[in-house]
């Protein structure tokens, strides 16, 4: 086999499009599972399509947003994104933080006082060092201790005060005085949610946004790697094959990487310190047309298991059979916070909360899924262990990026060129 300039573990989204923008003639991919798409992946079962999680397009980027279009083979829908929350029985638009109007009273104007506490008594440059302090500041204590903590708690399965603060951005509005106010006396028509406005294939599940992307792609499935020797620059598989690589591009989760790599103790440590929340998909088919109108349905309550919940034929009517409906609901778990039940047992506890919750009326089958990557949980250590990696890659020909330690990317016109070295680490959790 002739050497490939670029060998890239991985057939995930970053996978992919890395050897698209290089040329899939100068790559080769190999892939774990027997088929490509990684996370983007799109399951077929019970006469729905699934999508590991709820994926949808939001990108502003015009790059981004013209090259789903090229790479998309059915079409793409657009369409108004509607989200709401639930809280002790209550339906609160979303963002709740400037719709206080639909809490009942005392907790109503509890949550307002506190919140303009808050604002009076913040110090302008004053040092935030956890996100508890974040949104004490946004929010006020009383909505934070009743909606923000316990989502927290629920979604990143620790306690606000362990996270960092620098993966916030714009994905939890930070709303102004005025807004607030006039959100506890009536709706607030604003859109202040960090997507409002999202795409989707027309047909076959997220993963057709990829379709194209594919063609003419040298993936070798059913690859799973065994062990990596950097300085030979060879690498190891379980079906007792190997292969040698010129450049190499991880995209493999970091800590599995390193893992791989036979690293130094202190290396090996640093890495099992990276964490990351592991989701069980509750995949249900109703026995009839959706309930609710939303896309999305956050879950506030502590007692519940249920933490987000996604219709999956308002993304496209092509998901569900006629007639019937796909709840999707997620539940998540870490070394932090791992399930006291089995998956079988929260399955039935996830049916029994959205019955009451009156949004599932009769089951048609279920099903669930574990996902053990996740989100990334940029816990206040995680920096620091990243950089004592990376420093460590850097022997065996990594070149470090200017915002390689930080959870967020600009994708702004005035970014410095980047340059690369012989090992690259490419999305979410290869990064």
């Amino acid at each position: 086999m002739i050497l490939p300039e670029y060998t890239i573990l991985g057939s995930g989204v970053s996978g992919l499009s890395a050897s698209y923008h290089l040329g899939h003639e100068n790559c080769h991919i190999y892939e774990a599972k027997k088929y490509a798409g990684g996370h983007a992946y799109s399951h077929i079962r019970n006469g729905c399509i699934w999508d590991e999680g709820p994926h949808i397009s939001f990108t502003q980027n015009f790059y981004v947003k013209d090259f789903f279009e090229k790479n998309t083979e059915c079409g793409i829908l657009e369409f108004k994104a509607l989200l709401t929350n639930y809280f002790q029985g209550n339906w609160i638009p979303h963002p709740a933080q400037v719709n206080l109007y639909a809490i009942p009273d005392p907790l109503r104007s509890e949550c307002l006082e506190s919140f303009l506490n808050s604002r009076r008594n913040s110090i302008d440059g004053a040092v935030i060092k956890n996100y508890a302090q974040w949104l004490e500041i946004a929010f006020g204590k009383i909505f934070s201790k009743n909606f923000s903590t316990p989502y927290t708690k629920k979604y990143w399965t620790i306690d606000p005060k362990d996270l960092s603060i620098d993966w916030i951005g714009s994905r939890i509005h930070y709303p102004e005085i005025e807004t607030v106010v006039s959100g506890a006396k009536k709706k607030s028509h604003n859109n202040l949610h960090y997507f409002n406005y999202v795409r989707y294939p027309k047909e076959g599940g997220f993963v057709s946004f990829f379709g194209g992307l594919k063609n003419d792609s040298n993936i070798y499935l059913n690859h799973q790697v065994q062990g990596i020797d950097l300085a030979l620059k060879k690498i190891y598989f379980k079906n007792n094959s190997s292969v040698s690589f010129n450049k190499l591009i991880n995209t493999l989760p970091l800590p599995t990487f390193i893992s791989l790599c036979n690293p130094p103790k202190e290396v090996l440590n640093y890495a099992s310190q990276l964490n990351c929340t592991s989701l069980l998909l509750v995949n249900i088919v109703a026995n009839h047309e959706k309930i609710n109108e939303n896309n999305f349905i956050y879950v506030y309550d502590e007692n519940k298991l249920s933490t987000r919940i996604t219709f999956i034929e308002t993304l496209s009517a092509k998901n569900v059979p006629l007639h019937k409906s796909g709840i999707q609901v997620e539940v998540y778990e870490s070394r932090y916070k791992p399930f006291s039940l089995s998956h079988e047992e929260i399955a039935n506890e996830v049916c029994k909360e959205l019955i009451e919750m009156g949004i599932l009326k009769s089951i048609d089958s279920i099903h669930s899924q574990y996902i053990q990557h996740a989100n990334v949980i940029f816990d206040q250590k995680c920096s620091f262990y990243k950089n004592k990696i990376f420093e460590w890659l850097e022997n065996f020909g990594l070149k470090r990026e200017f915002d390689d330690l930080h959870p967020l990317t600009s994708w702004g016109v005035s970014e410095p060129e980047r340059e690369f070295g012989s090992i690259m680490l490419a999305g979410r959790f290869g990064q």
